[in-house]
């Protein structure tokens, strides 16, 4: 007796999810998928150099905030408050266009069989490779998730106004290291930030009514100039010496009193983390092997929840019409809660 077409696709399902992510993983089903994410992302890089850095970020966003499972790139709906209105990604995060031009893309020649949540992973990968830094082979094989959960995102997002003792703590939630957390904070390698994440730096760090004394002087007049006390705080500053270029500078302008945010020079001022910083400042070899490690090990967070394979980033699949296509229209009742698409992911 042949399976339903229903027992079909949640078999699909279920095998897509019980292997644990590896590399490869689309070799047989859509063996361009990385191909096609890179030269999205080389394109975004020579029309706006400035948007792979944005890219890059989507991963920590995301998998901090119940795995990565690209719930991030959910649009707010009337039943569900979205990720990118969190407090730590509203007029912050950017360039989600990019990630819908990589799905596009990927739909054209693969229809239905890559997650977007395995495109924010290559597509963060590929932004730091495209820009001078380390590429490295990712694990793949992830699902989206259904909703996305923005309470969660603010309370698990930490502030540009954190120290190295709370990111510390925050990154061994996540069985991060305090090396992982210096080296994955070289992220800030390449891109820019808002004017918004420093003033309370400039005018009145810890309710001083001053700047914070770890700036250097010069460093903390250009930033005066860049960010005077009425700015639109919306106005953007370099992260590093050199934005478009991934490198160990971001470590260097560190131990010389230029780090932008609050949570960059902390890394420097606060004992546990400074020898990283000193060290990363020296060997960009090493930063680099640990800023792949770091990625490698934050791309694996992952939390048991139903999945699926959106057709579009911004929304869940309509599961009522591939429902009535699965079951020749019998009983729609079992969509509830969207069993057919429960799975049960490995440990780990």
């Amino acid at each position: 007796m042949m399976p339903s077409p229903f027992l079909l696709l949640l078999l699909l399902i279920s095998l897509a999810a019980a292997g644990q992510l590896r590399p490869s993983f689309y070799s047989e089903t859509c063996p361009d998928a990385e191909f096609t994410v890179r030269e999205v992302m080389r394109k975004a890089l020579i029309r706006e150099p400035r948007s792979v850095a944005s890219v890059m970020r989507f991963q920590f966003h995301d998998c901090f905030v119940n795995g990565c499972d690209a719930s991030l790139l959910l649009d707010e709906t009337p039943t569900m408050l979205g990720e990118k209105e969190a407090l730590s990604n509203i007029n912050s995060l950017r360039s989600f266009e990019v990630i819908d031009e990589a799905k596009d893309a990927l739909e054209k020649v693969c229809p239905g069989v890559v997650s977007c949540a395995d495109i924010i992973i290559m597509a963060a990968r590929d932004a730091v490779a495209l820009t001078g830094g380390p590429d490295w082979e990712v694990r793949l094989g992830r699902l989206d998730s259904l909703t996305a959960k923005q309470e969660d995102s603010n309370e698990i997002m930490p502030s540009p106004r954190s120290n190295a003792s709370y990111l510390i703590d925050l990154f061994a939630k996540f069985n991060l290291s305090v090396k992982d957390l210096v080296a994955l904070s070289g992220s800030h390698s390449i891109g820019q930030g808002r004017c918004f994440s420093i003033m309370f730096r400039l005018y009145n760090q810890s309710g001083t009514g001053k700047a914070d004394p770890a700036f250097e002087p010069k460093y903390r007049e250009k930033l005066y100039k860049l960010c005077p006390s009425e700015v639109d705080q919306n106005v953007t500053g370099d992260l590093d010496a050199t934005p478009r270029v991934f490198d160990n500078q971001y470590f260097k302008d560190l131990v010389a009193g230029r780090g932008f945010l609050n949570s960059d020079q902390t890394l420097f001022t606060f004992t546990p983390t400074r020898r990283f910083v000193k060290l990363f400042s020296k060997d960009q070899a090493e930063f680099f092997k640990a800023f792949v490690e770091g990625m490698l090990k934050m791309g694996d967070l992952q939390v048991e929840q139903p999945g699926e394979i959106r057709r579009n980033c911004r929304v869940v699949n309509d599961h009522r019409r591939q429902w009535e296509r699965y079951s020749w229209g019998k009983d729609h009742s079992l969509i509830n809660g969207n069993i057919f698409w429960k799975i049960e992911r490995p440990p780990g």
